[in-house]
């Protein structure tokens, strides 16, 4: 899933128990009222911290509350799994809203309990999910070895846009990952998340795009 602006992001996770916004570092975000998860000593995020941030959510919620967890990635495997826990049970009115760069950093368990959301890349090459990058995704999402080599030919065979393009392909990739493990329950889908985030990561950065989607997916 995609969202143009950074302001869209309180709209979209009132909608969410838990969502992940991948926005490069500097941006800031802000939600009115949140509670602020981050480190406090600039390199992890602790269970202690992550213990305090719901001991204050312990009372019945009577408007919207959000919590923002930022950067998600720096969550150390206590805090992570701290967190899980709740997120497996989320409260009424509670919002997790968790901000990162490297999605694929997160563990499995959370990502397949949150909506992943990117903030889209444009530049003059910029497209919309249309039907033959719907189909391209569908490829990709199963590809292995020459198969995959042929899905990214494809994929960047026009010179314009190209970066562009394969964002928006391996966006696409991965919400159709979400929405058939959401139908199907298995966890097969959800496994295959991380490879793709870590793709959608390195073509962000300005990695070469063919070598990519076929070496980071193999």
């Amino acid at each position: 899933m995609f969202f143009d602006k950074i302001s869209e992001i309180e709209r979209i996770a009132a909608k969410c128990g838990t969502a992940v916004f991948v926005v490069p570092k500097g941006m800031e975000v802000e939600i009115e009222n949140a509670i602020v998860l981050k480190p406090e000593d600039k390199s992890v995020i602790t269970i202690e911290q992550v213990r305090r941030v719901m001991g204050r959510l312990s009372m019945k919620q009577t408007r919207e509350q959000y919590v923002v967890v930022r950067p998600a990635d720096l969550l150390n495997d206590e805090a992570a799994n701290a967190l899980l826990k709740n997120l497996e049970e989320p409260r009424e009115k509670v919002h997790f809203v968790l901000v990162t760069e490297k999605p694929s950093e997160l563990l499995p368990t959370i990502l397949s309990r949150a909506a992943v959301y990117f903030l889209r890349v444009r530049d003059d090459g910029g497209i919309v999910a249309d039907e033959k990058t719907k189909a391209l995704a569908k490829r990709l999402m199963v590809a292995k070895g020459a198969d995959l080599v042929a899905v990214a030919e494809e994929i960047t065979k026009k010179k314009d846009g190209v970066r562009a393009r394969a964002l928006e392909v391996v966006g696409v990739t991965i919400e159709m990952l979400y929405k058939t493990y959401f139908i199907t329950g298995k966890e097969v889908f959800v496994e295959k998340i991380p490879k793709f985030l870590t793709v959608y990561e390195n073509i962000s950065r300005n990695g070469h795009v063919k070598l990519h989607l076929v070496a980071d997916l193999c």
